[in-house]
């Protein structure tokens, strides 16, 4: 009769009783000429002499039990593996929570013992080392440093930048939340008994098989995730932005791709787009040079200074126009005079609104841009509506992405719709609406 280490502390991770099919408790049997399954038996059932199949009372048997000493004396070995899994789960100097979760030694004791035994012995931590280095050798091909990230941020728990990150956790360069994160549950209760019928046996080969397919699939995705640098998601999107508008949209209707072709053909792709338009905007304008007879740089320079002063004129005329239905108006007069002094002068003029209320109250001022998150992302139009509205640069930013959306998605857009959208004033989505239009960004339904 030899003394074994148990599975587990836990008697719900040991097979059941063969006989009475109830929990094993130390100490129990285990037949040693029954296989390759262990037959096990509690000691009710071993002293009634329990026969099943090829199992006979008179067969040669084990007493499984971890109640001996293994490092030290005074330390079973079913101590030990309470010590370790307490140490697993309440981490390393909490010595506190350790020796409440074994029950059966002191925080004192726990700490020496751990200390004494598991870092400070030179031949378990050499044996320890050597185990790792042949670990890593092994996995080396498998493993996910997730290199092309630089460093991911480390954010606490739950914040958003967490959840951003879609939970990884750096230091354990590992998700929080796996893909299809229950897929062992399907798993943890198969058990390949000799008894099986075929069918039985065949039907636990196939879970395993969906398991290991569950766990393929895992491991693609990590791939992907490791091979693109996604995991720092903003660092990403500021990497994006750095392309012109329509190479964005590309940018944002191809990525469902980068999962079929690699990182680096992906990145050509979208430089060569990218290159691509920069070229045909080129073309376009040594056609319009062409066009207009001219056939020198030289001439193209005078051309383009001459076209932003043509340019400065029409919007002056606009300008214009737009004041003269406010001509009774004498505070609107001479606001606009002041704004067409000060670009006569070559000042860029501080926007107003030119509007009255019905009722005589002054509107209000127009707000101040400067220094506000999401400024430097708009054109001047854009940075004019967003003062004469009273709207930041990151609230109209989303705005105006959520309309473009929906706008893509349904093929065009109606006011009603954008005013279910982004839930602020009517009026501030009609000029929204009505200034996305004008510029071309969206189209009516």
């Amino acid at each position: 009769m030899d003394c074994l280490a148990s599975f587990t502390n836990d008697p719900f991770d040991k097979p059941p009783c063969r006989g009475c099919s109830s929990y094993l408790t130390e100490p129990y049997i285990k037949c040693a000429e029954c296989g390759p399954a262990p037959f096990l038996l509690c000691l009710q059932c071993f002293t009634r002499g329990f026969e099943y199949k090829k199992h006979q009372s008179d067969h040669k048997y084990e007493i499984m039990t971890s109640d001996f000493p293994v490092l030290e004396p005074g330390w079973t070995a079913q101590e030990e593996m309470a010590l370790l899994e307490a140490v697993m789960d309440c981490g390393f100097g909490n010595w506190q929570d350790v020796a409440y979760q074994m029950r059966t030694k002191t925080k004192e004791e726990c700490e020496s013992h751990y200390m004494k035994n598991f870092i400070n012995n030179p031949l378990f931590s050499s044996t320890l080392l050597s185990l790792r280095k042949a670990k890593d050798s092994c996995y080396a091909d498998g493993a996910i440093p997730f290199k092309p990230s630089d460093d991911p941020p480390r954010p606490t728990f739950d914040s958003v930048l967490s959840r951003d990150m879609a939970g990884y956790m750096p230091a354990r360069a590992d998700f929080m939340e796996e893909f299809d994160n229950y897929a062992e549950w399907d798993l943890k209760d198969i058990d390949f008994v000799d008894d099986d019928s075929d069918i039985l046996h065949s039907l636990k080969l196939a879970v395993v098989d969906i398991y290991h397919s569950r766990l393929k699939e895992r491991q693609r995705r990590k791939k992907i995730i490791r091979d693109h640098g996604l995991i720092n998601l903003r660092k990403f999107q500021m990497l994006e932005r750095c392309y012109p508008k329509e190479v964005q949209e590309l940018y944002e209707v191809m990525r469902r791709f980068a999962r079929v072709v690699g990182p680096t053909e992906h990145d050509k792709f979208i430089e060569s787009h990218a290159l691509e338009f920069e070229l045909r905007r080129e073309i376009r304008r040594l056609q319009e040079y062409r066009k207009a007879g001219i056939k020198s740089f030289c001439s193209a320079k005078v051309y383009e200074r001459v076209k932003r002063m043509r340019e400065d004129e029409r919007r002056k005329r606009t300008m214009l126009n737009d004041v003269l239905q406010y001509i009774q108006d004498g505070r609107a007069c001479q606001q606009w005079l002041s704004k067409q002094a000060a670009i006569d002068a070559g000042v860029t003029p501080a926007v107003t609104t030119i509007t009255v209320s019905a009722t005589g109250r002054r509107s209000a001022p127009p707000l101040n841009l400067t220094g506000l998150p999401g400024t430097e992302k708009l054109d001047e139009r854009e940075k004019e509506l967003c003062q004469v509205v009273r709207l930041v640069p990151g609230a109209y930013l989303e705005y105006k992405q959520a309309l473009l959306n929906e706008c893509r998605r349904q093929g065009g857009l109606r006011l009603a719709q954008a005013r279910a959208l982004i839930k602020i004033d009517v009026n501030k989505t009609r000029k929204i609406y009505d200034f996305l239009i004008k510029e071309g960004y969206i189209t009516k339904a």
